[in-house]
């Protein structure tokens, strides 16, 4: 009788064990980090790939009227932008990035390394390999790229409403065919344009120059009172006149 019991606990034991793990393997999707992961915590003095890595994805919070360098190094800037990104995100009030910092930003990352409230499809209504521009494809694909995550952080600080994308990427026959300029930072693949939806064309303007756009161009600007133009150019352009920009 003793044996038996032992072994009706024993089994019982095993069962329940199976069936945590079971649920442990199921409970929750993993977070979509197939694209990149971070192996150490990042501070300011450091260097490297990561650190890039990084940039790219908390370049939508350089403060009002500044751009984040995304060049490998943790500096003053950098140090700041992760300070302001975890401040959004209600995270611990310093400018260290580790494991709070990377899942929050695997949570907000898709797997070809888009956040996921944008995509390549979205910012490239042109054609299928981003070819034709001012810049390689391969370089206007990762301006685009920075484009979304600044997209993505003024998207958060809008209450996380939806942003219209009305235009992006356009190579020299998409730009000519819509009567473009011959230098629009469209060519390059860093543009953006934005439509009216939840929020005002003048809400996206003034918004917008808090997160690393150096060219805002909206109503009142000629050519602009039906969108709002969001780009990076290497000198600050704003100009919305009917929006005190």
């Amino acid at each position: 009788m003793l044996r038996r019991t032992v072994r009706l606990v024993a089994a019982l034991t095993l069962a329940a064990t199976t069936s945590l793990v079971a649920a442990a393997t199921t409970a929750a999707p993993a977070h979509a980090d197939g694209c990149y992961t971070w192996n150490r915590t990042l501070r300011e003095g450091m260097s490297g790939e990561d650190v890039r890595q990084l940039q790219i994805r908390i370049s939508g919070y350089p403060g009002q009227g500044n751009v984040l360098a995304i060049d490998g190094i943790f500096g003053p800037a950098t140090a700041n932008a992760v300070q302001r990104f975890k401040n959004a995100y209600n995270l611990d009030n310093n400018k260290i990035a580790g494991p709070a910092v990377f899942d929050r930003l695997y949570a907000l990352q898709d797997n070809d390394c888009t956040p996921k409230n944008f995509s390549y499809a979205e910012l490239n209504n042109c054609n299928s390999n981003w070819s034709g521009g001012a810049v390689s494809a391969s370089q206007a694909r990762a301006n685009a790229l920075v484009s979304m995550w600044k997209l993505q952080a003024m998207r958060h600080a809008l209450g996380d409403q939806p942003i219209v994308v009305t235009s992006g990427f356009r190579s020299h026959a998409c730009n000519n065919a819509v009567g473009g300029s011959a230098t629009s930072r469209h060519l390059y693949g860093d543009a953006v344009d934005l439509g009216a939806g939840p929020h005002s064309l003048c809400t996206l303007a003034q918004r917008a120059r808090h997160h690393g756009f150096r060219e805002i161009l909206g109503p009142g600007y000629p050519g602009h009172n039906d969108h709002t133009h969001v780009a990076h150019k290497s000198s600050q352009t704003w100009s919305a006149p009917n929006c005190g920009i």
